[in-house]
């Protein structure tokens, strides 16, 4: 029993292997790609129209109103209990499409699974705050693994039951039911954190430091003594009592310092304009990505019904998850000169994107639009890959976690503006195809961006001084991925530092 305590609260294994068994039961849902047909199917009997412009655009509005505070909330919880909750609230969205009838429970629905989608944040920052830095990688890896092996088997296992046995959408559901509440209970048995990584959570989390971020972290330890310091004058006989407080989880020192961290970190995320580029592509195709995601299921029962016809929607996601995997492994491989050629590589992808979802939107053709899916989903997790990559080797561990924050919000806050023009039934509530022509149209305006600028970077890469070159790179050397070694070294020497 000691060996077992033990393993649990100092070992990497042991949350990591929870946390995968977690990620492949949450994602293996075999009735997620066949949502929208069971929604207008005879069990709930809600109209495509209804679908398209009042439900789905629900789920947008709630999860741009939740996502700020449930992004603060999973680090001063400490990750665990979030993950718990989303374990819960998952298993709560598949018990209303069991058994709750009606759309006032599919409108409640919406805002239920808008909490699930806020709380993957805490997925991948929950491991780095309790394995150490040099397991960061494999960690991350096993991690990515386990939520693509469960939603490729997932899907395929869902295409199987309705192709060759015939199984009916809501035996699906009860299936996927009983599959979430099995990654319900996995939660339970994660180990709980320490500390998060903006309260209380620097010495975890910040492997590497910049010479800025530890003065600021000296100023807002100097603000937050004199902020003490007043309040124990004021309190007189409570003094004793004030300065046990102010090592509390909610007392004043740790809510400043965390404020002051935030700040400091998101003034080194964006002081960069190479990152301020990638971010805006990041938050730009997200939120296009998002609206054709949603979508997508009701353009496919609008090309090929799926009351007379047979769907494939789990097949085409289980070749899309694989697909795009070997586009993200793939980035790993290939020996390109990001900072020349990367904002280049945006646009033509980009350009692949929009053509896909052009196809998409214009073919009354099945399978075409089908093929489109897939390219326009591998494109884009091909270049999220590489975005993800040129951002986080850049950063440290808080500044990438708020940078995915702030990022995600403001890709968010697009889609938001897009559903609200577009989608919503108060404003155009335009039919399906005009939605993809539309969403076609922003994806071509994004790579038409990005291929000017990229084209720019190009030439102005090849047409400096070689003189110039030279010095630029003494004057900002790229920064590159630490090996397990060096990030150790750095982390100790910041901590005899601290």
């Amino acid at each position: 029993m000691g060996s077992w305590a033990k393993l649990k609260s100092t070992g990497w294994v042991f949350p990591t292997a929870v946390l995968s068994l977690y990620g492949f039961f949450a994602n293996c849902r075999p009735a997620e790609p066949f949502l929208t047909p069971y929604l207008i199917g005879p069990y709930k009997n809600i109209s495509e129209e209804v679908v398209t412009n009042y439900l789905f655009p629900i789920w947008t509005y709630s999860y741009l109103v939740v996502l700020f505070p449930v992004f603060l909330l999973t680090d001063f919880l400490r990750y665990k209990p979030v993950i718990v909750v989303q374990g819960l609230f998952l298993v709560t969205n598949y018990v209303l499409l069991c058994f709750a009838p009606g759309l006032t429970a599919m409108t409640f629905l919406q805002f239920n699974y808008a909490v699930v989608t806020s709380t993957e944040v805490a997925y991948f920052s929950y491991i780095y705050s309790v394995i150490p830095p040099e397991r960061y990688q494999r960690a991350t890896g096993y991690l990515r693994s386990a939520m693509l092996t469960g939603s490729t088997l997932g899907a395929t296992i869902g295409q199987m039951l309705v192709s060759l046995a015939g199984l009916d959408y809501f035996y699906l559901n009860a299936i996927s039911l009983g599959i979430l509440s099995i990654a319900f209970l996995i939660s339970i048995w994660l180990p709980m954190p320490q500390q998060g990584m903006f309260f209380r959570g620097e010495k975890a989390a910040l492997g590497l430091r910049t010479k800025g971020q530890v003065e600021e972290e000296a100023s807002a330890v100097e603000e937050v003594q004199d902020a003490e310091e007043a309040v124990e004058d004021g309190a007189g006989s409570g003094r004793t009592q004030g300065a046990g407080s102010s090592t509390g989880w909610c007392s004043l020192h740790n809510v400043v310092y965390a404020g002051r961290l935030l700040w400091s970190s998101f003034r080194e995320s964006y002081s960069s304009r190479k990152l301020v580029y990638w971010s805006l592509w990041w938050a730009l195709a997200t939120a296009g990505y998002g609206q054709v995601f949603n979508y997508i299921q009701l353009m496919w029962d609008h090309i090929e019904p799926s009351s007379t016809s047979s769907v494939y929607n789990g097949g085409v996601e289980a070749i899309c998850a694989v697909v795009g995997a070997a586009a993200a492994f793939c980035v790993g491989h290939v020996k390109v000169t990001w900072d020349v050629w990367g904002e280049l590589s945006l646009g033509v992808f980009s350009a692949v994107g929009a053509g896909a979802v052009f196809l998409i939107g214009l073919t009354s053709n099945i399978w075409a639009s089908y093929a489109g899916y897939v390219i326009f989903k591998a494109s884009y997790m091909l270049l999220i890959t590489i975005t993800t990559f040129q951002i986080a080797s850049n950063l440290s561990m808080a500044c990438f976690a708020l940078t995915f924050g702030v990022n995600t919000f403001v890709a968010l806050l697009l889609q938001t503006i897009l559903t609200a023009i577009v989608v919503d039934e108060t404003a155009l509530g335009l039919d399906i195809i005009t939605q993809f022509i539309i969403y076609g149209s922003y994806y071509a305006a994004i790579s038409v961006l990005f291929l000017i600028r990229g084209m720019y970077t190009a030439c102005a890469h090849h047409c400096r001084p070689k003189q110039a070159m030279d010095q630029e790179q003494k004057e900002d050397p790229k920064v590159e991925m630490p090996s397990s070694d060096q990030f150790c070294s750095d982390h100790r020497q910041s901590s005899i530092r601290d």
